[in-house]
Order: C-alpha cells, then structure tokens, then sequence
C-alpha cells in the first residue's frame, strides 16, 4: 500500500460465542488477510466462562482480542434511562454499551468487518450504517454450516462451558434467553441470578422497571420452578407440558431484526 492510498482496517469481532470465535480461527487459518484487529465489546456483565474463554482464545489466536467498552457501567445506563430494563423493543443496552464503543473505536478509518454469520442461517446481524464500515460473512461466502464451525472449535479451543445450560453468548441477564436458560443461571451462578432481580426492582421512583421475562419476574420463574421440583410423582406428570414449555420457549424474536437463532441475540454480538 503506498503512502497515498487509505488505509483499510480489517476486524473480527468476539462475541464469546462460538461462531464468532470458529471465525477468528477459520480467518488465522486462511491467512489471507493482512493485520486483522479482534475485539470484545465489553459490557463488564458477560458471564465468567465468556472471560475465561476469550482467554484461552487469545492464547490459541496468538494475538491480542482487544476490550472496548462504553466506560460506563451498566448502572449507570439504567439510570439514564429511568430505571426501565432493556428489553427487545428498547435495546439501549445494545446502542450504548456495544454499537456505539465500535464505532468510536473504528473512528472514521475504512473498515471491513468480518460478521460470523454461518451459511446456514437466515440473519444479517449488526451491520453498521456509519459509510465507512462494511460488513463481510465469510461463513455464507464458503459455505461453512453449524457442522463445520463445531469441526473448527474441536481442533483447538473447544466450544465455551456455558453451553452446557445457555445456548448464546451475551450478558448474564441477557433478555433474550430461554425461560430454562434463566433457570441454569440460578443454577450455575446464583449470585449472578440474584443481581438480575434486584435490576428487576429498580425502576423509576421506585417502580418496576419491567421485567426480564415477559410477564413473569425472576422471582416468580424461581418460585414456579421449586413448586413444580417438590411436587410428588404422581403430579409431576401433570406438570410436564409446563416443564417441557419451560425448556423449549423461545425468547421473543426483535422484529427489527428478525432474530431468534440460537446465537441471534445481541446485534453486535453476531460479529
């Protein structure tokens, strides 16, 4: 490139998921793009394994995974938005604490973002508007299915531990989780369910701000759940359309988006 020509910044974002990180390592593999720059859009409220895989990726990777963030916390977000949690038809979580740090990081400079959509998916995920961003899906280019990206993760880093009990990556209170999912969060990381409820209670002048599961508070989920666990044999059999409901319901899909993947969460976490 000559002194002339515009410098073009190549990147790959990490949600922490696993079709992110397939592509970082499917990229490295390739080696056929100069100087590509990994980051992590950094909330401060991403499950531990997430930070324990980004790690062990960075180390496989070779290369610094760059943490951007908003600088704030997500404290004082809520705050701004008068207690009222992010939901699928709010996403302020998303704008302030992810979309924005990018595109601050990437300034004015071209860029070409490398998107970790898989070619066996119906879903664009976060493209940036900003002119001097565009996007790539290598996946879709070359065909790389679910199938493939598993191959990719088992010949080096494996796929992260929390999907033993959570299907995407995303914030620990991620709004866009299974009924079930919140369930092995009271499981694998208790505390971590118990700060989900009190952001539930912070809500304008001491209002519920929402809740994180349409209609029903992290308490409620809780209590249903250790009723339905203690009752005898003879009626857990009467419970188990519920049970069975609790662990296939979806999260509500964003219509702006059209997201409902398993992975299909957060815009920028598709990167």
């Amino acid at each position: 490139m000559s002194d002339s020509e515009p410098r073009i910044r190549h990147v790959c974002g990490i949600s922490g998921g696993k079709d992110s990180a397939a592509l970082a390592i499917y990229l490295k593999e390739k080696r056929s793009i100069p100087s590509i720059e990994y980051f992590f859009s950094d909330t401060g409220k991403e499950l531990p394994e997430v930070y324990d895989f980004l790690d062990r990726l960075e180390a496989y990777l070779g290369q610094e995974i760059v943490r951007i963030g908003s600088n704030k916390p997500f404290e004082h977000y809520l705050k701004l938005y008068g207690g009222f949690l992010p939901s699928p038809q709010q996403r302020w979580c998303t704008r302030e604490m992810k979309i924005r740090p990018f595109e601050q990081w990437i300034g004015e400079d071209a860029a070409v973002s490398y998107v970790g959509i898989r070619a066996d998916e119906a879903r664009e995920g976060y493209i940036s508007t900003k002119p001097n961003i565009r996007a790539v899906f290598p996946f879709k280019e070359d065909g790389i299915v679910e199938s493939d990206v598993l191959r990719i993760l088992d010949n080096s880093v494996g796929v992260p531990s929390y999907y033993r009990w959570r299907s995407r990556s995303g914030c620990y209170f991620c709004f866009f989780q299974r009924r079930s999912e919140w369930l092995g969060l009271m499981k694998e990381h208790p505390d971590l369910f118990e700060k989900a409820k009190e952001f539930e209670k912070s809500g304008h002048n001491g209002e519920r701000g929402y809740s994180w599961v349409n209609g029903l508070t992290l308490d409620e989920l809780a209590k249903r759940a250790d009723e339905n666990s203690h009752r005898p044999p003879r009626v857990v059999s009467r419970v188990a359309a519920w049970q069975g409901q609790l662990a296939e319901k979806e999260a509500p899909i964003d219509p702006e988006d059209g997201s409902g993947e398993a992975d299909g969460g957060c815009l920028i976490c598709d990167l």
